[in-house]
């Protein structure tokens, strides 16, 4: 579905991706681990077009790389960065409208689907995103981009800061995401929360992926914990 291959990325001068290979299957959930500074954030923005790149990042065989970012989207693609990015002057219900893909929506996810993965939300409808707490916040993110009713979601730390409760419904709501048939790169520092959903882990560390295999087997490799997880 998702094929990356040798794509470098950067900065200006600064390069940040070094050949990086890494693909994403169908219906799988890929955990994207390593230590900040080590190229994930950067990765998933070279993806979806935010930063210039060398190299292949094909979707279905069709190459991502000169598209700009709402072509890339409008391919299925969607998008939750570390920061969450919503519209603070906007209400909840606004924010959620923005990312509807249609206005008579046919796809996978309902508003009731959302409020039923995070009750929180449909109380907060009329209140502006910005006075909403990061775990809130964090919700929103998540819900608005699945609106769009991507076929791959690319999460970019969704559990940063939350509270132990949030976390697991942050892993539910990904479970339930994989279990209509999208894909999921997650970029997680979390060993545990992602060892448990995950299908498959890369490790990145200066740039490149130096780990990629199956929850058990990365359990299995004390090496490439301690070089690049261990904190």
């Amino acid at each position: 579905m998702l094929t990356i291959q040798n794509l470098s990325a950067g900065y200006g001068k600064s390069r940040v991706l070094q050949d990086v290979s890494l693909a994403v299957a169908p219906g799988e959930i890929v955990a994207l681990l390593g230590r900040n500074g080590s190229g994930r954030s950067t990765l998933a923005k070279a993806i979806m077009g935010l930063v210039p790149a060398q190299g292949s990042v094909r979707w279905r065989g069709d190459e991502l790389l000169g598209l700009r970012t709402y072509q890339i989207a409008r391919l299925g693609l969607g998008y939750v960065p570390e920061t969450r990015d919503v519209f603070p002057d906007l209400t909840v219900a606004q924010n959620l409208l923005l990312g509807q893909k249609s206005a008579h929506p046919s796809g996978r996810w309902s508003w009731a689907d959302m409020f039923g993965l995070f009750p929180q939300l449909e109380a907060r409808l009329a209140v502006k995103a910005g006075v909403l707490s990061g775990g809130e916040q964090q919700m929103l993110a998540l819900c608005r981009t699945l609106l769009g009713d991507p076929d791959l979601l690319i999460v970019d730390e969704p559990t940063e800061g939350l509270a132990p409760q949030l976390i697991q419904q942050v892993g539910e709501f990904l479970k339930t995401v994989k279990a209509k048939g999208v894909s999921v790169l997650l970029i997680e520092q979390k060993l545990t929360i992602a060892l448990a959903i995950s299908d498959r882990c890369a490790v990145m560390g200066h740039g490149s992926v130096v780990f990629d295999g199956t929850p058990v087997q990365l359990l299995a490799d004390d090496l490439v914990r301690r070089e690049w997880l261990a904190v």
